[in-house]
């Protein structure tokens, strides 16, 4: 690339952690955080192109850990004996210091804040062709702080 740097030293994608009210999910395996902006589209008269503007968003969170606690069971036990929808804050922190990324910007941390489980949650898995057990839990978020 002539006359610019090439990121020659790119984020890992396995250096970080991942946090659920301030507690530190050891046996994390995956963390994403996705912004999905709600995008109304329309046209007008004389223009040949679609107008977009953004009018909403959702944010969904998947969470993923090599099963070694009770933490969804017991949230879901909790719900059916109170009713009270679970509500979590969710942070990831990937630190990589030996990217280019971490030179420029630091530790890339997100935090998600009412972050509440949409899809279906195991409470057990068994399979003879299995291997080891992994949760994998989809959650909303009301926001990033």
């Amino acid at each position: 690339m002539a006359g610019g740097k090439v990121n020659s030293r790119p984020l890992s994608a396995r250096e970080g952690k991942a946090y659920i009210d301030g507690v530190a999910v050891y046996d994390a395996c995956k963390f994403k955080v996705v912004f999905k902006p709600d995008v109304w589209e329309g046209k007008q008269l004389s223009e040949q192109g679609t107008n977009r503007r953004w009018i909403g968003y959702d944010i969904e969170v998947t969470l993923e850990e090599w099963k070694s606690t009770n933490r969804y069971k017991d949230m879901v036990d909790k719900y059916l004996k109170s009713g009270v929808t679970p509500e979590l804050t969710i942070q990831g922190i990937q630190t990589d210091k030996n990217s280019d990324f971490y030179d420029r910007n630091g530790s890339n941390k997100i935090t998600c804040v009412g972050c509440v489980p949409i899809d279906d949650i195991s409470l057990s898995d068994m399979d003879t062709d299995g291997d080891v057990v992994k949760d994998s839990v989809k959650f909303g978020a009301k926001r990033i702080a």
